[in-house]
């Protein structure tokens, strides 16, 4: 209550409310990419192309836009490949969490990366992913969602049927709050995760050593009702096999034009 014992009202709650703005981010970048071959034979997934622009760029990029100041990026195939093309970034700033001994899985290498992600909240991109902006900055919306009171994880969510280059049953349900659900078996969920995720350390709490997936911990926040999504504005674009590159160039173009 203010000094004279009024109760703030909602949208005075929502306007003191103050927006959290992650510093540090982790791309995933280590996996063998074998949906992609024959180019990642050469070529790890993350430097391939798509319009001109490396996949792991769009990440960046994206990051920098945010504010991000420093990106967690783990490598294993191809490895000095990867170092060697971020080498030639300015910004963020890169540190390189390196899995080539043993690949981790998406779990484990976020496990491994974690001193160097710090103890706040922390952005996490998959590299064979990204989005065409709608009406407003995702994660813009992501950040003004955030709330470390009820989440270990928020993640960005993109409509199972208004995307390219997926054609999987979909992964969760949300409730009107923004809190998920996974699929019923042999159903169809409206939406699907985009690879975008704002991840609190606390999540990892007690995670088993070595490799393990990512969706092991979201199991257990969901368990906890605290795991939450945003519905994604605009176009998702998954590229994980040779034919979804030129899809998602001709997705660009007309989004360009």
């Amino acid at each position: 209550m203010d000094e004279a014992g009024k109760r703030p009202s909602k949208i005075e709650e929502m306007t003191e409310k103050k927006t959290f703005r992650p510093k540090r981010a982790m791309i995933l970048a280590a996996g063998l990419g074998k949906r992609m071959r024959p180019l990642t034979a050469t070529t790890p997934k993350p430097l391939v192309e798509v319009a001109g622009k490396a996949l792991i760029d769009r990440s960046l990029d994206r990051l920098v836009d945010a504010g991000v100041e420093t990106a967690v990026v783990n490598v294993h195939w191809l490895a000095d490949l990867v170092e060697v093309h971020l080498a030639r970034r300015s910004s963020p700033k890169i540190e390189i969490s390196d899995e080539r001994g043993a690949l981790l899985e998406t779990g484990g290498g976020i496990v491994r990366a974690l001193d160097k992600l710090g103890p706040d909240p922390f952005l996490l991109f998959n590299s064979d992913s990204f989005w065409i902006e709608g009406s407003r900055p995702n994660l813009e919306v992501m950040f003004e969602a955030w709330d470390e009171s009820r989440m270990e994880a928020l993640l960005m969510l993109a409509s199972t049927v208004e995307t390219v280059g997926y054609a999987g049953p979909g992964d969760f349900v949300m409730e009107r709050d923004g809190l998920l659900a996974r699929r019923e078996e042999r159903k169809v969920a409206p939406f699907v995760y985009a690879g975008t995720a704002l991840l609190h350390p606390r999540l990892f709490e007690g995670a088993p050593e070595g490799a393990f997936s990512l969706n092991m911990l979201f199991d257990k926040a969901i368990e906890a009702d605290r795991l939450y999504g945003v519905r994604m504005d605009g176009l998702w674009l998954h590229v994980g096999t040779p034919d979804a590159i030129a899809k998602a160039e001709t997705k660009i173009r007309e989004s360009a034009a």
